[in-house]
């Protein structure tokens, strides 16, 4: 439930910015497609293929690398979701973070399916030991990643809530009380 200040009065919406958390998540992807790919590239590159076991060490160096950018990405995501909604309580940021975090799971889970799809044929032939050794030893590290991505996303979207404006009292001041202000006619 996000609450909207219209002036020096408060209201209380009672629907989710679905606009901002589709933000929020196409951000995520962004970030996490683009450097994902960058640290696929720079893993991939170490792999010598006529060593008997051409990817040794790669899936530590990737594991590591998603942890970080799903950190990153998702923090972002959040941040961007908890501006864009234009909310002023924390738990409301919170829950568009949860929500933002639960579709960016499904579209990145949806890509990834797509991309194993694509490689093989849609048959899985051609998988063979080694690459069952690099998606094993991302089991840990993708439920690591994915667990503090979600509190990177909660977080992020609760800092991207605004702060209410407090309104103040008006004050009429004379000339002599502002120095260095004057009136203008």
């Amino acid at each position: 439930m996000a609450a909207t200040t219209v002036g020096s009065i408060g209201m209380h919406r009672t629907r989710t910015d679905w606009g901002a958390i589709w933000a929020g998540m196409f951000s995520f992807m962004a970030i996490w497609s683009v450097f994902g790919s960058l640290g696929l590239a720079i893993f991939a590159s170490t792999a010598t293929p006529s060593a008997n076991h051409p990817v040794t060490g790669m899936a530590w160096g990737m594991g590591i690398w998603a942890i970080v950018l799903t950190i990153i990405a998702m923090y972002v995501g959040g941040r961007v979701t908890g501006e864009l909604a234009g909310l002023t309580r924390r738990q409301d940021g919170i829950l568009h973070g949860q929500i933002m975090f639960g579709l960016s799971c499904v579209a990145a889970l949806i890509l990834a399916v797509l991309a194993g799809n694509s490689l093989t044929g849609g048959t899985g032939a051609g998988v063979t030991a080694q690459s069952y050794a690099v998606v094993s030893g991302m089991g840990w590290a993708g439920f690591i990643a994915l667990l503090l991505g979600w509190f990177a996303a909660l977080g992020g979207a609760a800092s991207g809530v605004r702060h209410r404006a407090r309104v103040l009292p008006e004050t009429h001041a004379t000339e002599e009380e502002r120095p260095g202000i004057r009136r203008v006619a």
